[in-house]
């Protein structure tokens, strides 16, 4: 893989609601399943249609763009997988599950390879990692991801002098009670 990173953009996702003892989870023909999304998080994956591969005439934050690359980790949750599958067959592309818990840095190492806009879908316990591989250090970005929270996106921006990441942060505000706020 070259030494200078090809991704623009890479947009990092929590996985969207999971099952928390009051809601349950749900497959996508229905029926109840604690590897899936709440009601909720499929709310929210349908939602992230809008805000990443919004109708043609509808414009989006400058912050965002339509990724050309998904990315989700592969474990027993099929959470971070269904929490990209609307954008996925919204833009007609694939999800690279060859990456888990724990290959954080090659994620990222193929993520960088991507020519274009990636986005991926993680697990809040690894968001850090994934986050400081992508930065190549250990302070910039958070390095907690609070348990309560589905609603805000990472975003680092290839800056093409440096050959370095820049990192932001955007509250998705898709759903009622999403809050304003950064992590």
């Amino acid at each position: 893989m070259p030494d200078t990173p090809r991704a623009s953009k890479i947009l990092l996702i929590r996985h969207t609601e999971k099952p928390d003892g009051t809601n349950t989870g749900v497959s996508p023909a229905g029926s109840a399943d604690e590897k899936s999304l709440t009601v909720r998080g499929w709310q929210r994956a349908g939602a992230l249609v809008c805000l990443l591969a919004p109708p043609e005439g509808v414009t989006r934050t400058q912050a965002l763009a339509a990724p050309g690359f998904l990315f989700a980790s592969h474990s027993s949750s099929k959470r971070p997988e269904q929490s990209v599958l609307p954008v996925a067959g919204k833009l007609g592309i694939g999800i690279n599950l060859d990456f888990g818990k724990g290959d954080e840095d090659r994620l990222v190492l193929a993520a960088k390879n991507c020519g274009g806009v990636v986005l991926i879908s993680w697990q809040h316990e690894y968001m850090a990692a994934v986050a400081n591989a992508i930065l190549g250090d250990k302070h910039t970005a958070p390095q907690e991801w609070p348990k309560d929270r589905f609603d805000v996106i990472w975003i680092f921006d290839l800056d093409p002098v440096r050959a370095r990441y820049t990192f932001a942060q955007l509250p998705q505000r898709l759903l009622a009670g999403d809050l304003a706020s950064s992590i």
